[in-house]
């Protein structure tokens, strides 16, 4: 399923909007390219819980009609997009993965704040993509649309919980999508499916309705570079007086990609100081990326940040969260819940406020540590995962001995806690032509430095794997 070189899927919404001012061709023709791609990624991947062929269509005639006037409501005007079902859409349920939601119990007319700024922007909404239930764990399974799999091999997992969106943009059914991260959902997918994934600092991206699992949650661009995540963070970043804890609006993104990472010091760590066991593939793929880095003229040292693994905390903060979601539950809805979000909830309703505060106590540490850490480097540098794509509808690998998700994800999950910018970044594949990806943190509110690191790995031409082949 290797994109043509003359198919409108295959383009970036940066080379998108350039051929839209041309007049090379329509928001028209760019959505019937993309629906296309969309349904031959959901028989592939599953990645889709619907797909808005209709909608979509009719949204791009209007597009065209702007174009063609040469009045566009902003620069994503007639752009393809997909938004992951933890995002409130207008016009149709939000079902979060999960047979608990009622379709029929709300009106569904009201946007999150990020597909609001779309809207306003023109773009067209392809369809809503995959999560586990209520995004709960890092693969993307749910009783209600079953597993969503690997671009590259559809026995492999795509990862979560953002996993549909990390497939479909991957396959070419539309070069942005909105995906969530509260430990990783972002970054894991797209790392497993060979894309780009931005956690931005908290409170950059508004949401609505809050998260059940806390400021641990964050929105973030998916895309198939670093340029088109900085033009879609620069618009769904824009203010909503819904969420109270947003950020004040930060200088565009997009304008400063190009000062690369010439002078920057950053610190690479390979392990977590010996924490975390990477397999050789990664560690190499890794690598070489990071040595890229070096001869772009970043000053490069093999440093480990002065952490141990809040593991613990970060389970008593999110396992509390997840029981929180469930509290109003009757014992007919609770049968309905994925059985790992099940076990999950029960374990946060037995922490208490004593022990949820102590794990506050460990967050707010690793933040003063991590904050130092940063007063000596500009970036760190780690694998995004130990491991590529296992096994698809399993929560962890098999033989892993992990019992829980975050078992594998060691390098994500700190950085919720943080609040931190992190990214993923393709660097390589192994040597079963799976993508490895390498991940790029930076101190709070530092999304374009985070941004500018990544876009000089894509234009090295180091941050690029082999197109998606299935069929």
């Amino acid at each position: 399923m290797t994109p043509e070189p003359n198919d409108l899927s295959a383009l970036t919404a940066r080379h998108l909007i350039a051929g839209y001012e041309r007049g090379d061709f329509s928001p028209v023709e760019a959505a019937r390219a993309v629906l296309e791609r969309a349904e031959e990624a959901q028989r592939l991947t599953n990645a889709f819980v619907r797909i808005d062929g209709e909608q979509a269509l009719a949204q791009a005639e209007a597009a065209t009609e702007r174009r063609r006037r040469r009045e566009p409501l902003g620069p994503l005007d007639g752009v393809p997009v997909t938004v992951k079902d933890i995002l409130l859409q207008a016009g149709a349920p939000t079902l979060r993965g999960s047979r608990t939601v009622r379709p029929a119990a709300s009106d569904w007319d009201e946007d999150a704040p990020a597909v609001a700024r779309l809207r306003e922007q023109g773009s067209v909404f392809i369809g809503k993509t995959t999560t586990p239930e209520f995004g709960w764990k890092g693969v993307t399974d749910s009783p209600l649309t079953g597993v969503t799999r690997n671009p590259y091999d559809p026995s492999r997992t795509a990862g979560g919980s953002s996993g549909g969106s990390a497939a479909a943009v991957a396959l070419g059914a539309a070069p942005l999508s909105i995906g969530t991260d509260g430990g990783g959902s972002v970054r894991i997918p797209a790392s497993f499916c060979g894309i780009f994934g931005l956690k931005p600092t908290y409170g950059r991206i508004p949401l609505f309705p809050s998260s059940p699992f806390g400021t641990l949650a964050h929105a973030g661009p998916m895309t198939r570079d670093a340029a088109d995540a900085a033009l879609l963070l620069d618009v769904i970043s824009g203010p909503d007086w819904r969420d109270w804890s947003q950020l004040a609006p930060a200088p565009r993104t997009a304008e400063g990609l190009a000062e690369g990472v010439k002078g920057l010091r950053i610190a690479y760590s390979p392990s977590l100081g010996g924490q975390v066991a990477v397999r050789p593939a990664v560690a190499s793929a890794v690598r070489g990326a990071v040595g890229r880095l070096a001869e772009l003229g970043a000053y490069i040292e093999e440093a480990d940040p002065d952490i141990a693994d809040p593991v613990e905390a970060f389970h008593t903060l999110w396992f509390s969260g997840a029981a929180r979601l469930v509290q109003h539950f009757g014992a007919e809805q609770r049968e309905l819940l994925d059985p790992g979000l099940r076990e999950v909830c029960e374990a946060g309703a037995r922490a208490s406020a004593l022990d949820y505060l102590a794990a506050v106590d460990v967050r707010m540490d690793l933040g003063r540590r991590m904050g130092r850490f940063h007063t000596a480097y500009d970036l760190l540098v780690t694998p995004t995962l130990p491991i590529t794509a296992f096994e698809a509808g399993a929560e962890v690998p098999r033989e892993s001995g992990h019992r829980r998700w975050t078992g594998w994800t060691p390098f994500t999950y700190p950085f919720n806690l943080t609040q931190q910018p992190a990214a993923t970044v393709p660097c390589g594949v192994d040597e079963d032509g799976l993508p490895v990806g390498v991940q790029l943190v930076a101190p709070r509110h530092g999304d374009a430095l985070v941004l500018r690191a990544a876009h000089a790995l894509y234009e090295s031409g180091l941050a690029t794997v082999p197109s998606p082949v299935t069929s």
